[in-house]
């Protein structure tokens, strides 16, 4: 049986961001906030909600994205994390454990940086650190750099859901972790494009703004170079495409994983940078690494 989950809205700058809730039996229970990645929903936990039901779960849809996609205004990681310090007074969540996977992992370091007391610790999933990007590229390069055909896909318009479920299927990252649940997160992700067609809710020009952010803009470092909290960081050896050697190769991660001391890095493999997220062995992964940081 799958675990019960409300959505709820909360107003922020611009309009209404859509949160995902699981709630726990007790309580007294621990709070995660959960953060998706930069064309992803709140719906990419589900699997990692399904082994944490002694954690209050809360995962909002990112401004630009899923359900929030009509929120107005610019993005960026500064601008996300004042959503999450939001989303976190409007539910009366004092302080708690954030996980972010890809671009979550940024806007987590960003908002614990931001609002360091609203932040116990941060579990950092194949995101968060600088990424290993040429300088000297153009926006649309950056993201081209980055993200692939992972960006194309936000322009292709799809005439049913059927459709867009036989795109993803012969993708390379989902070959062999197929499932009920990633069927439901791809259907949430489509939105109206007119003219009788869908496309992903998730815009082109928005994943530009945010990607150039996350890379080149000031948030990030200044959080980085500040960092108190304790940091827990997963990489795996498999990018968007399951291959190698992922956002993160060894021998980068070797170069500046000195210059943050706090952060305790794992490298898990066997998973990309999907499925560390969005499948069995990779929601055991994640949600062990949550109940871990609660017990400490």
């Amino acid at each position: 049986m799958s675990r019960p989950r409300r959505e709820i809205e909360v107003a922020v700058d611009g309009g209404m961001l859509r949160v995902g809730v699981w709630d726990a039996e007790r309580s007294d229970a621990p709070t995660a906030l959960l953060v998706h990645g930069v064309t992803s929903s709140h719906l990419a936990w589900q699997q990692v909600a399904q082994r944490l039901p002694g954690v209050r779960l809360i995962a909002p849809d990112l401004r630009g994205r899923g359900r929030s996609n009509t929120v107005l205004g610019a993005a960026g990681m500064a601008a996300h994390a004042t959503d999450m310090a939001a989303v976190l007074d409007a539910l009366d969540v004092a302080q708690t454990l954030v996980v972010g996977h890809s671009m979550g992992a940024f806007v987590a370091a960003v908002l614990a940086d931001l609002h360091p007391r609203a932040v116990a610790r941060l579990v950092l999933v194949d995101g968060g650190l600088p990424l290993d990007v040429p300088s000297g590229l153009d926006p649309e390069q950056v993201v081209a750099h980055i993200l692939g055909p992972t960006a194309a896909r936000l322009r292709m318009r799809f005439a049913s859901v059927g459709d867009y479920l036989a795109f993803w299927r012969d993708h390379p990252a989902f070959r062999n972790d197929w499932s009920p649940e990633l069927e439901e997160y791809l259907a949430y992700d489509l939105v109206d494009a007119g003219a009788g067609m869908l496309r992903p809710a998730t815009s082109y020009d928005t994943v530009v703004d945010d990607t150039v952010d996350m890379t080149t803009g000031t948030a990030l470092p200044d959080a980085l170079g500040r960092m108190r909290h304790d940091v827990r960081l997963i990489t795996v050896p498999r990018g968007l495409q399951d291959d190698p050697p992922g956002l993160y190769a060894p021998d980068y991660l070797e170069r500046v994983l000195p210059a943050y001391p706090g952060v305790r890095h794992r490298r898990v493999e066997g998973l990309n940078h999907y499925t560390i997220a969005m499948s069995p062995g990779g929601a055991d992964v994640v949600a062990g690494a949550v109940a871990h940081a609660w017990e400490e």
